[in-house]
This record gives C-alpha cells, structure tokens and sequence, in this order.
C-alpha cells in the first residue's frame, strides 16, 4: 500500500531526515544510498505497521508493509506530518536568514525543520537519553528499550513503548537491562506521570506559554535540565535556546574562532542576530555539512 502526502515548497526531505540524531535511532532508520527513511508507526489496537517514507515530486511517498484501513491511514498520514514538520511556516525563519549571506543557504535549501517522533513522550525519554553521554551509550539505551518494550511490527521492526508500558517496568529493569544508570528512576517517573495523566506532555505542543514558563515547565520532569530543555522546546516549535554542549562548542570553535574556545556569551552574541530563531540558525550553522549532495536552490 502507497500513500502519497505532498510537502511544502520549501520541504527538503533530505536535509529533514538527517536534521540531528533522531534517524539514527529505533524506531526510526535512514538508509543513505536510497535516502528511505523507515519508521514503526504504532497504530494502537490494531497491528503495528512499518512503513518507508522516500522523496517524490513535491510529496513524500510512504510504503506501507501491509494493507490497513482508513482509520490506520489517517494516523499513518497525522504521525508522517508530524514527524517531518510538514505542517511548519518557516516563512518568518527564512526571512530571518535570507539576508544574511553566511545564512542564505537556510533559506535557498530548505533547512530547518527538524525531524521529531510522533510523540512528545518518545522526544522527552530520547533527550533524557541523550545527556552527560556518548551517542553509543544512548543508541544502546533506545534499542534496550524498544527491544523489551516495544510491540512487534513487519519485518521483526517495533514501536517504541507507550507510557503504561514503560510505567509497567521496575526501577531496576531500567538500570541493568537499558543500562540506563542514574536515569533509571527518571525514566520510570516520567511514564508514570504521563500514563497517570499527571504530566501533559503532549499539551507543549499546542502551549500558550511564553517560552520560559514552558521551558520551567520541561524542567520539572526529572532529568530534563536546560540543555534537554532547550532541545526539546525545538522539537514543539520554539527557538529561543541555543541548548549548548560540548559538540556544539567545539564545532563552534573550529568554525567561528580559529579552532580557539569560545566562552557560551560569544556564541549567544553570534547568532543574537536571529532573535527568537536562533537556536535554529545555530543547529543549522552547526549540521549544514551534514549533508554534502544538496538540492538545487528553492523558491520559497
């Protein structure tokens, strides 16, 4: 079964799938060389599906692995335009960097819209996983946790767990078998609270709160400081957070100061230019030689 949705003028599905490490992690997968992006969509008490997103002419193609029925098509088209961000204005943003001719490339490219899960639940537990770590250790966790926890999909592929699940599991399933080490009991607390009801997780997405309230709200789930934070804002639609670490530092520092370190306020005041969106200029800045192979300029 094919499903075809188209995109934005300004979509560039390669430069959305590779925006940062979420497509490197289940229950999504990038195959490079044919630019297929494949994602385990969990459709409740139906089956789970795997399916296999691609580029077409001003659409995204997505490969079902096996016939479903309206209902699971209107939430495999909902969960595929959220992940890509097609329903994202990035007027305002590119209007931002038009002008600016170490930026301009933003705009004429098409970057900027970062890949993000179906759910912000997925996006909270990923970012937990990602602080004071190695990527090796965060792949492992995130594969520890769909490999137990998730349910089976096509192709031996599965979802990533839902809240009552996790909440489900021990403090110690998180600390010997994820090896999520201190991020145990946090990992527990947060399903707990959001399979309760008692966080709302999903509900920053849609938030009317000026972006430091919603940011002290992130902070109250354990584990989440001002770098996961600052990343996770990004991942609802604000971009007022630079969510500075030791990469970006360093990136920064061989790109913008002569290999030398550059203090957090020099770098704040190198991208101040871009007011609220500058934490998407800086990852843009930071990731634009991520992709070599890119498309001609867009009309946007």
């Amino acid at each position: 079964m094919k499903i075809t949705i188209p995109t934005p003028p300004t979509f560039n599905f390669k430069r959305t799938a590779i925006s940062h490490g979420w497509y490197d992690l289940p229950p999504f997968e990038l195959n490079q060389e044919s630019w297929t992006l494949t994602r385990v969509i969990d459709l409740g008490k139906a089956r789970s599906v795997t399916v296999a997103i691609s580029e077409g002419k001003r659409a995204v193609k997505v490969n079902v692995a096996h016939d479903v029925g309206p209902r699971a098509i209107e939430k495999i088209t909902r969960d595929v335009r959220h992940m890509l961000r097609l329903d994202d204005d990035m007027t305002h943003f590119y209007n931002a960097v038009a002008h600016d001719p170490d930026f301009a490339w933003i705009a004429d490219s098409g970057a900027g819209r970062l890949l993000r899960a179906p759910t912000v639940f997925e996006d909270v537990v990923k970012m937990i996983c990602t602080t004071n770590c190695s990527w090796a250790l965060t792949d492992k966790m995130i594969n520890g946790l769909v490999d137990a926890l998730g349910r089976e999909s096509s192709g031996g592929r599965q979802t990533f767990p839902t809240p009552e699940t996790m909440a489900s599991m021990s403090e110690k399933f998180y600390r010997d078998e994820v090896r999520a080490g201190y991020r145990a009991p946090y990992l527990k607390e947060l399903a707990e609270r959001v399979a309760s009801g008692d966080i709302d997780a999903e509900s920053w997405l849609r938030s009317e709160l000026p972006t430091p309230e919603l940011k002290r709200d992130m902070k109250r789930v354990k584990g989440v400081g001002d770098y996961a934070a600052e990343n996770m804002l990004k991942l609802v639609g604000r971009y007022d957070g630079l969510a500075l670490d030791s990469w970006v530092r360093g990136k920064f520092a061989r790109m913008h100061n002569g290999t030398r370190k550059a203090s957090d306020k020099k770098i704040e005041r190198y991208y101040s230019r871009f007011a609220e969106w500058r934490g998407l200029a800086l990852w843009c800045d930071m990731t634009r030689d991520w992709l070599e192979d890119e498309q001609p300029p867009l009309k946007w």
